[in-house]
């Protein structure tokens, strides 16, 4: 078992700080870690035992199973985790993947191809060959806008005139090509190529949107929707030993920088003081002059003791009706194949029960990574989406359970046979593991009625304190979470 004990740190020690930092996801961390880097004295707060949040990985019975995502996307250059890396001096030992995903519809096998080229032929195999090419290359277009903009402008969305000032002082042509493409929507693009009655391929794209903007065709906007569709395009990386080697240096740097971690210090109440804040978690209490919510907006709503903040910001707030929480399931089982991809979509040809959902998504440890399986094993990860979680918090896992495996087992992914150990978890668990509202996982969903102008920004108070994470600007995922702490930790040095 690898050494994990820095990052079992609990609430003692020193009680004030420059920054307190509630929850230590990718956006926290980054945040967090920026701030250090300018001379802040920062201390990050985690809820749970280890930080990562949804970006994490965690041990059991042996196995070291990951928490949420399961592939790193960002490292390429212009791409928020690529940038905050390079500045802080962080190398990761990421793995890049040859094949980043393979996808199982309707009896065909699709290799999600990194290479532009050989993904167009590829897709033109599968769907033919009408809309194919004009489709994917607009795609990626805006999805290079997209990331070529965005550690450009770490002042948007603006709330404050300081934050027009900056923008413009980066303003590009680029920026200005991608505004349109703001009011589209990813079915705009599939009529527009002919291929809104390409049954397949729509479910196709739905499934991808649904990975990364946690909705469909009808509602993602092209400026998210590019970048989702087209972040197996990118540079996708395994990080042996699991997700938690992220945070983990992200923890270790803000250690090194005269920063503080303390694990199992869920906040409860944070209060605004004529110097700054009273942070109070279950078991002490802490002083900053600034404050950062890198937690869900329903939760930071919740704990922020100053109730104009929640009326100003309600409008922002998504309920559980629009939110997905995930039904999940962790299998340590004998390795007896080889595998071409460790990432593996399954549309079902009958929805799971209970829960409804048509795909499921598989993730497997790396066979040369002995720190999560020992030698002949392997961990998969399943995972797929559960709506509205607070109407289905929990049920009868077996059901969902064995129609999963026999899912895999049909498509030669393992064999029952094989394994060794294996358990499930439900909305109810992710809300108790991960201390996010509902137990939604992967961010706010986009809607089309939502512009990203229109998304929360990172000031709460305006006053000193901010907010980062998958609710807020720009969303999911690791470079979105990623790129919210960027800009929180650059809106808290513009104000300060």
């Amino acid at each position: 078992m690898r050494n994990i004990k820095h990052l079992l740190r609990t609430g003692a020690g020193e009680t004030s700080f420059d920054v307190v930092v509630a929850g230590s996801g990718m956006a926290g961390l980054s945040a967090a870690s920026m701030l250090a880097k300018e001379g802040k004295k920062v201390l990050v707060l985690e809820a749970n035992y280890l930080p990562g949040g949804c970006s994490s990985s965690y041990y059991r019975q042996g196995y070291w199973f990951e928490s949420g995502a399961t592939t790193l996307v960002g490292l390429d250059e212009s791409m928020p985790v690529h940038h905050m890396l390079q500045t802080l001096g962080i190398e990761l030992p990421a793995v890049q993947l040859p094949l980043p995903m393979q996808v199982y519809l309707d009896g065909k096998t699709i290799n999600r191809y990194q290479n532009l080229e050989r993904w167009i032929a590829e897709a033109e195999r599968v769907f033919g060959a009408q809309g194919q090419r004009a489709f994917w290359e607009e795609a990626h277009k805006v999805s290079q806008l997209v990331w070529g903009s965005s550690i450009k402008q770490l002042a948007f969305p603006p709330s404050a005139l300081k934050d027009l000032w900056q923008m413009a002082t980066h303003a590009s042509l680029n920026q200005f090509k991608s505004l349109p493409y703001a009011f589209g929507t990813v079915k705009d693009w599939l009529v527009k190529y002919g291929l809104i009655d390409n049954e397949s391929f729509v479910r196709f794209i739905d499934a991808q949107l649904m990975i990364t903007a946690q909705n469909t065709h009808e509602e993602v906007n092209q400026l998210f929707g590019g970048a989702a569709l087209c972040y197996t395009n990118y540079g996708n990386y395994y990080l042996p030993g699991g997700m938690i080697a992220l945070p983990d240096a992200l923890v270790n740097y803000i250690l090194a920088h005269n920063g503080d971690y303390r694990s199992r210090q869920k906040v409860v109440s944070v209060a605004k003081t004529a110097s700054g804040y009273d942070v109070q978690t279950e078991t002490h209490q802490f002083t900053c002059k600034y404050f950062i919510a890198a937690i869900p907006l329903n939760n930071a709503l919740e704990v922020m003791t100053d109730p104009s903040i929640g009326a100003r910001h309600s409008s922002h707030v998504m309920e559980s009706p629009k939110l997905n929480s995930a039904f999940q399931m962790g299998i340590a089982f004998k390795r007896s194949r080889t595998y071409e991809s460790l990432h593996h979509q399954i549309h079902l040809s009958t929805p799971l029960p209970i829960i409804g959902a048509p795909t499921i998504f598989m993730s497997l440890s790396d066979v040369n990574d002995l720190a999560r399986a020992p030698e002949g094993m392997a961990v998969a990860s399943v995972s797929t989406h559960v709506p509205n979680p607070e109407e289905m918090p929990a049920f009868d896992k077996s059901q969902v359970e064995d129609s999963i495996i026999q899912a895999l087992e049909a498509h030669g992914l393992l064999q029952k046979n094989d394994i060794v150990y294996q358990f499930s978890s439900s909305p109810k668990a992710w809300e108790d593991w991960l201390y996010r509202k509902y137990g939604f996982v992967g961010g706010y969903p986009q809607y089309k009625s939502i512009k990203p102008w229109q998304m929360k920004d990172a000031r709460l108070d305006g006053k000193g304190a901010y907010i980062c994470g998958d609710s807020t600007y720009p969303g999911q995922g690791i470079p979105g979470a990623t790129l919210s702490g960027l800009i929180a930790a650059n809106k808290l040095m513009l104000d300060n």
